[in-house]
């Protein structure tokens, strides 16, 4: 008889445990929603499917045999099991309780991420970032390769294989010594720095070039001789009065402790900003949790930090 056992099915198991529960199987079957010839039949086939008796009937009543009590407890588990992949099956579905591995730009994600991930996991608790940083360049080759979800990079890309979602535009502030002749003013005309050296992070570092296209525009030259490993050690080097920057205006928003020690302005009708997105591969099955998740971005960033970036203003791609 062993020769001939087979794996009971999910449904068998749950007449089972229902007919174990009541030892009664007219209210076991009003409980299942089945008939009652149905429910013995199930539990026949179970039984001799697995070459067991599991319940002794007699004119009394139901009992349930050793072997029943014994396989009850395997069955509630199993049932249990089962409910539990269900609705994490559902959950996954509906982007929940999935951790996505989140690729940023180390300019960025100490700036910007505490002030949004704490209302987006109020909003989605579920939702859970592995969150490692990198150079645009490296997320989008990682993005593609697979080693990230998705990516929060101020690149945008013609790639057909990567969707793009705009997020908000970032100023790049100017700073100079608190000491310099031009502190004090709100504005710099580009003239007042034409020829001047302006220090930045090194060339590893995709913000080293995009303040070297920012210097080439107003005639400023870069300073070679001296660059920042981060934006902390960027800053300490302007306070220190070695030179004049630009740093992103995130930075200034959230680690500008010390707004004496240096003197943050902008150029004069020359608005410089950067524009961030989030993006994805558009064949990632969670391609629409992610579509989701930028529209709470851009809402978490408007409400948060209004007055560091902009969101309203982001060009479509």
């Amino acid at each position: 008889m062993q020769g001939d056992s087979k794996q009971p099915s999910v449904k068998q198991l749950r007449y089972f445990v229902t007919v174990a529960r009541h030892l009664n199987f007219r209210r076991a079957a009003q409980v299942l929603g089945v008939s009652q010839p149905t429910l013995t039949s199930q539990i026949s086939a179970l039984e001799t499917g697995l070459g067991l008796t599991l319940f002794e009937r007699s004119r009394s009543g139901t009992l349930l045999s050793a072997q029943g009590k014994t396989l009850l407890d395997y069955a509630e588990e199993v049932l249990k099991a089962v409910m539990e992949f269900t609705e994490m099956s559902q959950a996954l579905s509906e982007g929940e309780k999935t951790t996505y591995r989140l690729g940023i730009p180390p300019t960025l994600g100490p700036y910007l991420l505490p002030h949004i991930l704490p209302d987006i996991h109020k909003a989605r608790p579920g939702l859970k970032f592995y969150v490692r940083e990198a150079a645009p360049k490296q997320l989008q080759e990682g993005l593609m390769s697979g080693d990230f979800d998705l990516i929060l990079s101020p690149l945008s890309s013609k790639d057909s294989q990567i969707q793009v979602q705009p997020l908000f535009l970032e100023p790049l502030k100017f700073v100079i010594p608190a000491e310099h002749p031009l502190a004090g003013e709100t504005f710099v005309s580009p003239d007042a720095i034409r020829g001047e050296k302006v220090l930045t992070l090194e060339d590893r570092h995709h913000f080293h070039y995009q303040v070297q296209d920012v210097c080439a525009r107003i005639g400023a030259v870069i300073d070679r001789d001296y660059e920042g490993t981060s934006l902390d050690t960027l800053r300490q080097m302007v306070v220190m009065g070695m030179g004049m920057a630009f740093l992103p205006g995130l930075y200034v928003h959230s680690e500008l402790h010390d707004p004496e020690a240096l003197h943050v302005c902008e150029i004069l009708d020359m608005p410089i900003v950067r524009q961030h997105m989030l993006a994805w591969r558009n064949t990632s099955p969670a391609r629409s949790v992610f579509r989701e998740l930028s529209t709470l971005m851009r809402s978490v960033i408007q409400r948060r930090l209004a007055t560091a970036v902009s969101v309203s203003d982001i060009q479509p791609l």
